[in-house]
């Protein structure tokens, strides 16, 4: 197999990483939108932090996955998953909270609240 076939190979490995990645997140934040706190961190609360533990994890773990295949193939590290990262943790008190963070994040890949 030549090195084009696999770097071919890898980068369509790539794009499917990435659908996926995006489709678990929208997922995640469509039950965020509703009303579920933990997605993004915001609080210090156990609870609601280790309801979202498996699902913060495989974000995570997919992210940094797709990260080490676009290195491989000389991109930029991936742009949604960077985002995520940065929108998690501790806010200040008057900063809008996770379900309506989560709208706004729905509307911003223009997806339906659904």
């Amino acid at each position: 197999m030549s090195r084009a076939d696999r770097l071919e190979r890898l980068d369509s490995q790539r794009l499917a990483s990435e659908i996926e990645f995006a489709d678990l997140l929208i997922t995640a934040l469509r039950e965020t939108a509703k009303g579920s706190w933990g997605l993004f961190g915001h609080n210090s609360d156990k609870w609601t932090r280790k309801l979202w533990e498996p699902q913060v994890s495989e974000l995570v773990e997919r992210g940094e996955h797709i990260d080490v295949q676009r290195t491989a193939l000389g991109l930029e590290p991936f742009a949604l998953f960077a985002e995520f990262l940065a929108s998690r943790g501790p806010v200040a008190s008057n900063a809008p909270g996770e379900p309506k963070q989560a709208k706004a994040w729905l509307v911003k890949l223009g997806v339906d609240q659904q």
